[in-house]
């Protein structure tokens, strides 16, 4: 799942750095913003069928690559 959400980040982030720190806060360092993160909801309905509404969450839930698997591995 790691590695799957790695791939994802990277696509959307357009930066590899998020491969190498995975508590980077993506919204914070300019990588990530609405639009992406909506992107990065319905990827992750489309690669682990967990769907996950943007009003479910807050920002800073989702804000690092480790904050998201652990999202996902509670709802998975």
């Amino acid at each position: 799942m790691q590695e799957k959400l790695i791939d994802i980040l990277e696509r959307i982030c357009e930066d590899e750095v998020v491969r190498e720190d995975l508590d980077l806060d993506l919204f914070e360092a300019g990588l990530l913003d609405s639009l992406g993160f909506t992107e990065l909801l319905v990827d992750i309905e489309d690669t682990f069928g967990i769907v996950i509404s943007p009003s479910e969450v807050e920002r800073e839930e989702m804000a690092t690559a480790n904050k998201i698997l652990a999202l996902l591995a509670e709802r998975g």
